[in-house]
């Protein structure tokens, strides 16, 4: 079988120690995000606490994850989902206990690609601006791929100040196609997409799994990731200012 006569819907596992050096082959029946290399890492959260200047947000909380796994993050506002996905991200400092990434061949690179419940985006820059900003920052994918993957292109040359709150989510996802990044942390994906936008996330999510990704997601809707992990997160009790 040679590589043209693929189909576009293969993808390939490549374990290699980081020395390696591989050369380029032509698929042009594939997308460029199809070519992850995996390798084998884990996740160990143990006994993690997170304090938010004077209020101790959750404590003593302890997970384990893989390459391929999801975890869904449920709970109450203020529970601490965007907080712990934040200290995931090194965005905030850890108060007690330990998060670390056990990779084998190599430390976690690039670093895991956040997406926070704020859109990134400018108004007066355009759809494409925005893909071609992050394609060229991220240095992975293709502006067409992932405009297509979310249903963008249409909207190429529309400034992002015209777009509906659902059209900004779409764009604002679609950074994760545009990066290699193994693990992607992802806080309420789902905020302001329809049926199909969401659709077409979980798709995204199901893919990325399959090529040995990890997926973090806090979220308050019912999403349809197979096998997935789900963590509730409860705010501290309060009783005569006192933390239980």
């Amino acid at each position: 079988m040679t590589p043209g006569s693929l189909s576009r819907w293969h993808l390939y596992f490549v374990q290699l120690p980081s020395s390696t050096e591989v050369a380029q082959w032509s698929f042009p029946n594939l997308p460029v995000a199809a070519f992850m290399i995996h390798r084998t890492f884990s996740l160990i959260v143990d006994n993690l606490t997170c304090v938010r200047g004077d209020r101790e947000v959750f404590s003593r909380l302890s997970l384990k994850a893989q390459d391929g796994d999801a975890i869904l993050l449920y709970g109450p506002n203020g529970a601490g989902k965007s907080s712990l996905l934040r200290m995931l991200a090194g965005l905030l400092p850890v108060t007690a206990g330990s998060i670390r990434w056990q990779d084998p061949a190599i430390a976690l690179s690039p670093p895991p690609a956040y997406c926070g419940h704020r859109d990134p985006i400018k108004a007066w820059l355009t759809v494409g601006e925005h893909l071609d900003f992050w394609c060229a920052l991220h240095r992975g994918g293709r502006i067409d791929d992932a405009a297509e993957g979310f249903g963008l292109n249409r909207f190429l040359s529309v400034p992002c100040g015209l777009l509906s709150a659902g059209q900004k989510r779409r764009l604002s996802l679609a950074r994760l196609m545009l990066t290699s990044a193994s693990v992607w942390l992802l806080d309420e994906p789902t905020a302001s997409l329809d049926s199909e936008g969401i659709a077409q996330l979980e798709t995204l999510i199901a893919d990325h799994r399959a090529a040995g990704g990890l997926v973090i997601a806090a979220t308050h809707a019912e999403m349809a990731i197979p096998k997935a992990v789900k963590v509730k997160l409860r705010p501290p009790v309060l009783h005569a200012g006192t933390v239980e």
